[in-house]
């Protein structure tokens, strides 16, 4: 679709435009803006200091809302988290087809936050309360890939998405064959260590809470044993990881299947962004290859380290 983020135009550029336009509606400058990430979201520092994310699935219009309503229960009940800027009214704000929120800046110290910190976070996260008002359950991970496999057709080959939907298929049905352990949790939905910032003044605040929901905790663990498999993380990492949480996801019968899940979970922003960044395109076809070769250790990749 052309209107959108992730459409045929350069995805940086897209990025900006639909940046440009949000700050004229919220009475912001852009001038300078500081461009902090590029994948599922667009996400530019302000200098007033505040953050803009850019959401570009198709769903987040309707899942922000919920997302800024978390996120301000946890903050008045002391937990970690970012904080939307509700001086900004009009949010979530929709932008020629995204999705724009206005967020806290949080002054970073230098020292990065760790697996450890995760793990205490994820376990106080776990084992509180959940919010007292609706929010999506977490029963069907594969959703939102199923839809792009089946809506950006041009972006795969016949054959790779063939095989794409059988193993989205298969993996659906080994979901809910899972035995999992405990009732559902709040769940941060993308529990990754580089969604956890290091305030300078030393305590974390855990971000990105576009995928909350109510879900089984093991989805949220699972993102830190996959790093190790995936993304540069050290055994060492994970063993802090486990140790922090009070519970090691290894030991768990499901453990491999939900591993196989999440391998298929993370291929697909990259169809998403395919179409407008580079980078994208060349990382899906790593991504596929392995796959597809049952290849469950080669490195994959966050970003473009040559052109962030």
């Amino acid at each position: 679709m052309p209107n959108q983020l992730t459409g045929a135009t350069n995805l940086r550029q897209r990025a900006h435009q639909i940046l440009d336009d949000a700050c004229n509606r919220a009475d912001l400058d852009p001038t300078g803006a500081e461009l902090l990430r590029l994948r599922s979201n667009a996400v530019f520092k302000l200098r007033a200091p505040i953050i803009a994310r850019i959401a570009t699935a198709p769903t987040a219009s309707e899942r922000l809302p919920t997302v800024l309503a978390v996120t301000r229960w946890l903050a008045d009940r002391g937990f970690p988290t970012v904080r939307p800027a509700d001086g900004i009214t009009g949010q979530p704000m929709k932008v020629d087809g995204a999705t724009v929120t206005f967020w806290h800046y949080i002054p970073t110290a230098p020292a990065p936050a760790t697996t450890t910190d995760l793990g205490r976070l994820l376990r106080t996260l776990h084992t509180g309360p959940t919010p007292p008002f609706p929010l999506r359950e977490l029963t069907d991970p594969l959703a939102s890939i199923r839809t792009t496999v089946q809506h950006q057709p041009g972006v795969l080959d016949h054959d790779d998405r063939a095989w794409l939907t059988d193993r989205i298929t298969d993996l659906t049905n080994a979901w809910l064959a899972l035995p999992f352990r405990e009732p559902p949790a709040l769940l941060h939905g993308d529990a990754w260590i580089d969604n956890l910032l290091r305030h300078e003044d030393g305590h974390v605040i855990l971000g990105d809470w576009d995928s909350v929901a109510l879900g089984p905790r093991e989805w949220d663990l699972i993102h830190s044993y996959h790093g190790e498999r995936r993304f540069g993380l050290s055994p060492a990492d994970v063993n802090d990881f486990a140790a922090a949480y009070g519970d090691d996801l290894r030991e768990w019968d499901g453990y491999e299947t939900l591993m196989q899940i999440r391998d298929t979970y993370a291929i697909g922003i990259h169809i998403r962004n395919a179409p407008g960044d580079p980078f994208s395109r060349q990382e899906l076809t790593h991504r596929l290859t392995c796959l597809r070769a049952s290849d469950t250790r080669t490195r994959w990749h966050m970003k473009d380290s040559s052109n962030l």
